[in-house]
């Protein structure tokens, strides 16, 4: 009788186990799929004064236009999305930080700023216009195009992730 009473209890509990789903998604995206169904990245051109880093503008793009793609189920397109996303590069700025003894800059500051304007059609209120900035350090003793190199990967990351969380993640 007893082991009867756990293969049913083992059955109940695997049949409840197996009807039950949990859903949980980690990557913040708050988007009613019913409703929005794609969304647009325009190109960012640079209007920054000095831009020594001259693929700036296309790998923002692309790295916005990826961020949708890796943490949505939109579809990406090239124009006229239900939401949509334009902008331009505002300012690449490159600042020296902490001065050595040679009057030399011993820490140098890359920042780089950008305007976004977001519309949702679906939901219009959630329209805005915004400026994003973040930046990162580097020594003297690696060169401008070293820096450039590795820093600006980081920062477009980390400006991409702040305009999603703002248009798709809500926070």
């Amino acid at each position: 009788m007893k082991l009867r009473t756990n293969k049913t209890l083992t059955i109940i509990f695997t049949l409840l186990l197996c009807s039950c789903s949990i859903s949980y998604k980690f990557n913040g995206a708050m988007i009613d799929y019913s409703k929005t169904k794609s969304v647009s990245v325009s190109d960012f051109p640079s209007i920054a004064e000095a831009n020594p880093y001259t693929a700036l503008p296309y790998e923002f793009s692309e790295a916005l236009r990826d961020i949708y793609t890796r943490q949505t189920r939109l579809q990406v397109i090239k124009s006229s999305g239900d939401l949509h996303l334009e902008g331009e590069i505002t300012d690449l700025q490159l600042a020296p930080m902490a001065i050595a003894a040679d009057t030399y800059a011993a820490q140098t500051k890359i920042t780089i700023s950008i305007r976004v304007r977001f519309t949702n059609k679906a939901v219009p209120e959630e329209d805005f216009e915004k400026n994003y900035s973040a930046f990162r350090q580097f020594s003297s003793a690696t060169t401008l195009n070293d820096a450039l190199a590795a820093l600006i990967p980081e920062i477009i990351k980390e400006i991409t992730e702040m305009i999603f969380n703002d248009t798709a993640g809500k926070w």
